[in-house]
């Protein structure tokens, strides 16, 4: 629980700050500051508590109509109460995997910033073995094969840049960034001809938890959280995570270990290609998606950070973001206020989780000690 303090801190400052942003910007009001200041300055405060009111009750929709609907058993009225809550999860999912992936590249010391690239390859990858598997296995079977096709394709994708880094010494922001181009252009030349772009809904399509009309929440989203668990246990609780975070400590301090610091850069960039490849793939089989990018841009990063790395935090994190995404609709049609606020609040939570100290230095926190220093000891020890 220590490990949220910061985050949650650093959150509470981004959305203070992003609250005069919003009035600071709120010309319609401020334009009257020379006639009536006080009426000026307090109408765009108001605008502020009322879109943040409307963000937060309409994050996850409202626990006495989901009450009411379900008292009622009109599966229209159900499912009408539970959209916003649904589509708040389906709008996490992806970011689960690719914040996943994020944080894996993390833990060894590299910079995965071409997790949209690889996203966009996993998305790809499923779609080109559902069409290959059509008509030769079983439905459930073509739909396995395909994630897996996916995951792999990913994987493939975040090989190539983690080979580089550990023959070459290429740096991975450079080599990831631009795979992130060639895979737009792959994936557009690819979609040129029209066959992948159509529905694999005919084909293989993961089904969704709750079979209503308008929710579209499918099982990409149970996947996800079983991923993060398994990520959880891989990174702290094996051998292999513990090499990989030796690695991401210190390159010397592995090597003198006994470790090859090379075969876990390469190993790190392809299981966090992976994840946001299989993310891709659940997204372009599921009954919301397509064969497209995340649109996320470095929104993963930014969960990954607002996590602390820690795959139980980046879940909170990416939960978090989904809610605020439906909120923010609502705040927009209450307010008027720019959706892209959310961004501009995400953007300033990374600058303060990356400046701890000046988070902690403003809300006066001391800094505990965390599991993170008994681990460098050890690591230290070991070497």
């Amino acid at each position: 629980m220590r490990r949220l303090v910061v985050p949650t801190l650093a959150l509470v400052s981004a959305f203070f700050l992003g609250a005069i942003l919003i009035v600071i910007t709120d010309f319609e009001h401020l334009r009257n500051v020379g006639t009536d200041p006080v009426g000026a300055i307090g109408g765009a405060i108001e605008v502020v508590l009322r879109g943040y009111v409307a963000m937060f009750s309409r994050a996850i929709g409202d626990p006495a109509r989901i009450v009411t609907a379900v008292q009622s058993g009109s599966e229209r009225d159900i499912a009408s109460a539970i959209r916003p809550l649904t589509e708040a999860l389906l709008f996490s999912t992806p970011l689960i995997f690719l914040s996943l992936a994020i944080g894996v590249a993390f833990h060894a010391g590299l910079f995965n910033l071409g997790s949209d690239g690889q996203f966009l390859m996993g998305g790809l990858g499923a779609t080109l073995g559902a069409l290959a598997l059509d008509g030769l296995l079983p439905a459930p079977l073509v739909l396995v094969g395909a994630l897996v096709s996916g995951t792999l394709f990913g994987a493939a994708y975040g090989f190539v840049p983690g080979l580089l880094k550990a023959g070459t010494g290429a740096h991975e922001v450079i080599t990831t960034l631009m795979l992130n181009t060639i895979a737009f252009q792959i994936v557009l030349y690819a979609g040129r001809g029209g066959a992948l772009s159509r529905p694999l809904s005919s084909i293989a399509t993961v089904p969704r938890i709750i079979d209503m009309p308008t929710v579209r929440l499918d099982w990409g989203f149970v996947a996800a959280l079983v991923v993060a668990a398994v990520v959880s246990f891989v990174l702290f609780r094996s051998g292999l995570g513990f090499e990989l975070r030796t690695t991401g400590f210190s390159r010397s301090a592995a090597h003198y270990a006994g470790m090859r610091p090379g075969r876990a850069t390469v190993m790190a960039m392809s299981v966090s290609g992976g994840l946001a490849g299989m993310g891709g793939a659940f997204l372009a089989l599921g009954p919301a998606g397509s064969l497209s990018g995340s649109g996320a841009a470095f929104v993963p990063l930014a969960l990954a950070l607002l996590g602390g790395l820690r795959p139980s935090g980046i879940v909170l994190a990416a939960l978090l973001y989904g809610a605020l995404n439906n909120g923010a609709k609502g705040m927009v049609i209450e307010t008027g206020v720019p959706l892209d606020l959310l961004v501009v609040v995400i953007a300033l939570a990374v600058m303060f989780v990356a400046a701890p100290g000046l988070t902690r230095s403003i809300w006066h926190v001391g800094a505990p000690r965390q599991r993170d220093a008994d681990d460098r000891e050890a690591l230290a020890s070991a070497a």
